[in-house]
């Protein structure tokens, strides 16, 4: 069903670090796929990456507004919290 919605989704690299990304696509996997092939240069250098989580919408907009408060101090708090 992918296409038929938008998906916001955390990340979390396989290095000791454990660097974390937040992102919104419509392909989930054609998306992890390009992060693990280092064709995202904010991601690269960290690759490999994991799903944490992912979120589906059908309305962008929602997904975007997610996306957003996620990327926020708030955001950042709630889904340490619950993810």
């Amino acid at each position: 069903m992918e296409g038929q919605f938008w998906y916001v989704y955390m990340l979390q690299s396989i290095d000791p670090a454990g660097h974390w990304y937040v992102g919104m696509t419509e392909d989930l996997s054609a998306r992890l796929k390009a992060h693990n092939a280092r064709k995202v240069p904010h991601t690269s250098k960290f690759a490999p990456w994991q799903i944490v989580t992912a979120v589906a919408f059908r309305d962008k907009t929602k997904a975007a507004f997610f996306e957003k408060y996620l990327k926020s101090q708030s955001g950042r708090a709630f889904a340490k919290k619950h993810f």
